[in-house]
């Protein structure tokens, strides 16, 4: 497939003719029967014109956060729509940087709840003095608390959640101030989609939904109020989105089996990265067998399977847990992965390195300083984790693992996809959660692959694949393309 982004969309990037708008906000409905009102209006006609650039509205509540995967989504393809003459507006949250090159308005939510966890972002990066900080914070909270609690009552959801109506608002107003050719939601918070209905239903704008993790849990019925809630923002998208992505095979059949309605206008798209540096950092084999592992921990992806193949090796291959290093990087270890080192005999192994922030005194971001971490370990550990939500979404690190031409040893939790994706790159996948699986063999089957990587190591090195990754934002951005154009070119 040739995947060579082209120069322009030809022909698509007209402006649609807008309706005059009909939405009207009032103070007397929540946001339930806000969503309800678009649910029931009426679709507006799309009409093009023959331009040759587009102009869309970008919602992102997380665009510009350094390490966060939310952001790094969307702003990681910015040059290829750039490239393509694509025209871009951002709407995002306050809690990222504000990019100097685009129209881009950072916006408080409207909650109490979403204020203070903005607040927290925006004065951790003004102030250094932790004193400071807390103080402020504190003041802040004492002052947001009465709301917080009448929030917490009354909508026990996530706390951006209200940052959908000023996103709204404001999209309302550019969009009557210069027509948008797409509405583009991506996320993460399920506020940005939420906008995006919204707008869509008031301007008659085609929208384009981008879904990066599964909004209901496999296997499940929605129960609590957050979970009718999210099943909801899933079942708009499916019902008015123009175009709905998803990130895995399993997460667009599930959704499309619960919205028949979807039919095909769902898509799939791995979002890969780009190759996220200009010359390849060096990689030089130390006098440790050195294991990095990258990400977040929680207590459904911790370390305990790492760990326990390190106690079985112990056992049988001294030598090989003696000259082992686990280096650990994402920020701080999660309870069931302390309470595995604190049981096993191998906790020597272990050196948490917490999170990478930006380094003022290199200029490197924290994602760049922790590429070049990457390059310089000999096999980078990838736990997806043990719950439901495994089996429809893969670690946004994979594909930065791709680029580091390093051995991957994964441990992939029934997802079939994923497995083979990384098997298909020369790497290991060990599985687990497999059906009359259990954890002695998860255990088994990991200590086995490790050994064989190290004893590698040991005679004749673990070197550079030479391969690059060819799950790239380049290839994304040209899938996105072509579904944006045929959509065009389908409405004659």
């Amino acid at each position: 497939m040739d995947w060579r982004l082209p120069g322009c969309i030809r022909g698509t990037g007209p402006p649609y003719n807008m309706n005059s708008c009909i939405c009207r906000w009032s103070q007397g409905h929540d946001w339930v029967t806000w969503q309800r009102f678009f649910d029931t209006s009426t679709d507006s006609r799309y009409f093009m014109t023959a331009l040759s650039r587009q102009r869309w509205l970008v919602i992102s509540h997380a665009f510009n956060m350094d390490g966060r995967a939310a952001s790094h989504t969307i702003t990681d393809k910015l040059p290829h729509l750039k490239a393509a003459n694509v025209e871009v507006v951002v709407l995002s949250g306050v809690s990222g940087v504000r990019d100097p090159e685009l129209e881009h308005y950072q916006l408080w939510p409207m909650g109490p709840a979403g204020i203070r966890f903005e607040l927290r972002h925006v004065l951790r990066r003004r102030f250094n003095n932790r004193l400071v900080y807390r103080t402020l914070m504190t003041l802040a909270t004492v002052l947001l608390l009465p709301g917080l609690i009448v929030e917490k009552l009354l909508r026990p959801v996530e706390s951006s959640w209200s940052w959908w109506i000023s996103a709204y608002f404001k999209g309302r107003s550019l969009a009557r101030q210069q027509p948008f050719d797409l509405i583009y939601s991506t996320g993460g918070a399920f506020a940005a989609h939420l906008a995006g209905h919204a707008l869509k239903k008031c301007t008659g704008i085609p929208w384009l939904a981008e879904v990066h993790d599964p909004m209901v849990v496999p296997g499940t019925v929605p129960v609590t109020r957050r979970q009718k809630i999210q099943a909801d923002v899933e079942r708009q998208i499916c019902t008015h989105a123009d175009i709905a992505i998803w990130f895995t095979d399993q997460a667009l059949a599930s959704a499309r089996q619960r919205h028949p309605q979807l039919a095909d206008r769902g898509k799939v798209m791995l979002p890969g990265i780009d190759k996220p540096f200009q010359v390849l950092p060096p990689y030089r084999s130390g006098n440790k067998f050195t294991i990095g592992h990258f990400g977040s921990l929680s207590p459904t992806r911790h370390l305990g399977p790492i760990i326990a193949a390190l106690d079985l090796l112990n056992q049988r291959r001294h030598d090989l847990v003696e000259a082992t290093e686990l280096h650990v990087y994402g920020g701080s270890l999660d309870e069931v992965s302390l309470a595995a080192l604190a049981a096993s005999g191998v906790a020597q192994c272990l050196h948490d390195f917490g999170r990478i922030e930006a380094d003022p005194s290199t200029g490197l971001s924290g994602r760049e300083q922790v590429i070049q971490r990457m390059r310089s370990v000999d096999v980078l550990l990838l736990l997806h984790g043990e719950d439901a939500m495994c089996t429809e979404y893969f670690p946004s690190k994979l594909y930065e693992y791709l680029w580091m031409q390093r051995p991957i040893l994964a441990v992939v939790h029934r997802n079939p996809q994923m497995a083979s994706l990384i098997r298909g790159q020369g790497h290991v996948a060990v599985l687990s959660g497999e059906e009359g699986a259990n954890s002695d063999g998860l255990s088994q089957s990991l200590a086995n692959a490790l050994e064989l990587l190290f004893d590698q190591w040991r005679t004749q090195g673990l070197p550079d694949s030479g391969k690059d990754s060819p799950y790239t934002t380049e290839a994304a951005v040209a899938q996105l393309l072509g579904w944006v154009e045929q959509f065009d070119k389908s409405l004659g």
